[in-house]
């Protein structure tokens, strides 16, 4: 089957709810994809960050290979090594102290609102303590809740009426923030730094202020590290740039490295609010899942991996700062670690589109913004050679688009 056949065969029987790139991928190993002529793509979306350690790593496929023959899936209702072993990992790394495993990171927001909500109730802090704050230009998720907390209209609009008692905060306006918050807030959500909003960090003070805000209304700091979590910014986690430690914690993409695997981290005390049947999943830390996202955690601590994230960051992010200084089409570069953008004055597809047809993949959000999510095992080689392709590009850009 060809790009034409399966493109055609697509159209015929899944909805349509994807704008998807023209390429048929038969294959991948490290950072790269192969298509079903052979054609090879160094991979600089990861699977929107979900692929962390690129394809085909051999540890990971060890891993699989074992658990294979043991168990894929066992019911919440039983025990598996591999929830404990995980989860004494990422509270080791986040100073956090209970886990909760689910399938996605929309699953790991919904699981943090109604803990935030619960956590008042439980605690009896207002009848009315049921208000939740976000970000303009959030993004958590598409269900009904995350949506609920996502401030674009283009998302909201067609499935209105969503679920109350979200209000959005300007990213980093301080006045804004301390405006909305009242003694009705049980959470504000944010994300340390934006993903598909466009990379935008907050402020060490925006951040500062969300905690001490927090603390005197009695209200819990969910921090959205879904994309920007597990080493993708050259820390564990962004949060610790800062120092600024939330009440809960929502991680998920490269955390099962391609399988379904979401988590929620907080303290002893708030992870009480949930009893046997307030809260649950079918599939969501199953044992092959669990068992990946340990040996994932494992490789983090390995080697001063994380700390060649932060040095690939800074190398790849001086060569996005060069195309800024000789484009002046080009905005901004922002991100951190390997968690980067590059902000143009006009739409980024077609940019993707020729990347594409030279064998790099990128992707663009908010229309104008290119955003790179490599794999953590990039080289500074791949990282030149897109880069020059980028040049090579924009050298053929009217200054006037």
């Amino acid at each position: 089957m060809n790009l034409t056949q399966i493109v055609e065969s697509e159209s015929e029987y899944l909805f349509s709810n994807y704008k998807k790139y023209p390429l048929f991928v038969q294959k991948g190993r490290k950072c790269l994809l192969y298509d079903y002529e052979g054609q090879r793509y160094v991979d600089f979306v990861s699977g929107i960050a979900v692929n962390a350690l690129g394809y085909n790593h051999p540890r990971i496929n060890n891993v699989i290979r074992k658990q294979l023959k043991k168990l894929l899936h066992i019911s919440n209702l039983f025990y598996h090594p591999y929830q404990a072993l995980l989860a004494k990992k990422l509270l080791e790394i986040s100073g956090m102290e209970k886990a909760f495993f689910c399938n996605s990171g929309t699953e790991a927001i919904e699981a943090s609102f109604k803990l935030a909500r619960g956590y008042a109730y439980k605690n009896k802090l207002g009848e009315d303590k049921n208000q939740i704050l976000t970000l303009d230009n959030a993004f958590h998720g598409r269900t009904y809740g995350a949506l609920s907390a996502t401030a674009n209209e283009t998302y909201r609009e067609p499935f209105a009426p969503l679920v109350p008692g979200f209000h959005f905060v300007k990213q980093n306006d301080i006045q804004d923030l301390q405006t909305k918050f009242n003694d009705k807030i049980c959470a504000i959500v944010l994300e340390p730094i934006q993903g598909e909003g466009g990379i935008h960090p907050c402020t060490e003070e925006f951040l500062q202020v969300a905690r001490k805000l927090c603390d005197q209304h009695q209200a819990l700091l969910i921090f959205d590290e879904i994309q920007s979590g597990l080493g993708r910014t050259g820390r564990y986690f962004y949060f610790e740039k800062y120092g600024i430690r939330p009440d809960i914690l929502t991680l998920a993409k490269p955390l099962g490295l391609g399988l379904p695997l979401g988590s929620v981290l907080t303290s002893a005390t708030i992870s009480d609010t949930f009893g046997p049947g307030y809260h649950g999943t079918t599939f969501g830390g199953g044992p092959l899942a669990c068992r990946l996202g340990f040996e994932f955690i494992k490789i983090l601590q390995e080697d001063n991996f994380v700390q060649q994230i932060k040095e690939k960051g800074v190398f790849f992010t001086q060569k996005l700062i060069m195309l800024k200084e000789k484009y002046p089409f080009v905005v901004d570069v922002r991100g951190e670690g390997l968690m980067l953008a590059l902000e143009l004055t006009f739409p980024g597809r077609e940019i993707v589109n020729q990347c594409l047809e030279a064998g790099y993949v990128i992707n663009v959000t908010t229309d104008t913004v290119l955003r790179f999510l490599p794999p953590y095992i990039i080289t500074k080689k791949e990282i030149g050679g897109l880069v020059k392709t980028l040049d090579k590009i924009f050298s053929k850009v009217s200054i006037t688009t």
